[in-house]
């Protein structure tokens, strides 16, 4: 299977550079995983696709506003770090830019001496180790000075950090969002409830491998980056107790779906945590996940991949194609579609 067998032709005007409004407002397109066939909607009306006694789960994960905008001591120069995993309490591992500056033993500066940092290593893929220096809560100072990662092909300023980030955003550790979970609104989850539709909450933390490029031509070469992953015993057994009764157990987003896929054993999940480095594409037998809430995807992506493994390659080639002759807004603050 070839990596150029996921490509699929994007207008740039159709890629989201700004939320809506309202999170329900977006737009839904239902796929039939097994006939493939295609319905329009729009997200407040995802319920006419749930049942009583499916499970969502959904991602807790919190992103952290992990880029920095500094300078370098002693020369003034402008630097950008991007955290992207804490080391131990004050050493992170971050991009940095630019790179060939900042050496181990350079020392950075953001908000005026408020927060500063010392690289202590550079690592072999050219990430840095950075000591960070501070007076307080280095939450508080970070919330301060940080503004969210938003991915490279979001060039707008976010306004509103909230809404880079799901309602129900819990546990801090991510360098980028899980999108699909940006529609859901309080208000609409309580009406999920309702109709007797269970919620289990997993983490993910995501990281930024979710947007580097698949860059073999042979999409099995292809290595998945790591991510930490939990599961709770409560989450584990409202999705054990759902598969066993015959219901449906559905993802919101393709990192909900990697944990609990990633937490399974002989089609049980199991309460644990743990790095991640799944890799699902199509040929992939699904051990726990029935059907997936998900946006649309960057082409030749791992993530276009795992939503092929589910509806298959030629189905969801032909539905990313309506997208586009329809005018879908693609990618993080795009639209959704239900896979079921």
């Amino acid at each position: 299977m070839k990596t150029s067998d996921f490509f699929y032709e994007l207008p740039e005007n159709l890629i989201a550079q700004d939320p809506l409004q309202k999170r329900t407002d977006s737009r839904l397109m239902h796929v039939n995983k097994e006939s493939g066939s295609i319905t329009h909607s729009v997200f407040g009306n995802i319920t006419d696709y749930l049942k009583p006694g499916d499970c969502l789960v959904i991602n807790n994960t919190k992103v952290i506003p992990a880029r920095l905008l500094g300078e370098k001591e002693g020369t003034g120069g402008a630097v950008e770090v991007l955290l992207l995993k804490r080391i131990s309490a004050d050493v992170w591992e971050a991009i940095v830019r630019p790179g060939k500056k900042l050496r181990t033993g350079a020392r950075v500066s953001f908000g005026g001496g408020r927060l500063t940092g010392e690289i202590t290593e550079v690592l072999a893929d050219g990430n840095r180790h950075i000591r960070f220096e501070y007076e307080g809560i280095f939450e508080e100072v970070l919330d301060a000075l940080g503004k969210m990662p938003l991915p490279p092909y979001i060039t707008h300023e976010l306004k509103d950090k909230s809404r880079y980030q799901t309602v129900y955003a819990k546990y801090e550790g991510s360098a980028a969002a899980p999108t699909a979970g940006l529609h859901f609104t309080n208000e609409l989850l309580e009406e999920i409830k309702t109709k007797g539709i269970n919620i289990a909450s997993v983490t993910l933390h995501v990281g930024l491998g979710t947007f580097r490029p698949v860059k073999v031509d042979n999409v099995d070469e292809h290595h998945m980056h790591s991510e930490y992953y939990k599961v709770s015993k409560e989450a584990a057994d409202l999705i054990n107790e759902t598969k066993k009764k015959g219901n449906r157990v559905i993802c919101v987003g393709t990192t909900s779906c990697r944990t609990v896929e990633s937490a399974a054993k002989d089609g049980i999940v199991c309460e644990c945590e743990g790095n991640t480095d799944i890799f699902i594409y199509p040929g992939y037998e699904f051990k726990i996940m029935d059907g997936l809430i998900t946006n649309f995807h960057l082409p030749e992506s791992t993530l276009l991949m795992l939503v092929s493994a589910l509806a298959g390659k030629d189905n969801i080639m032909k539905a990313y194609e309506e997208a586009v002759n329809e005018k879908y807004r693609f990618f993080s603050f795009g639209d959704a579609m239900i896979i079921v």
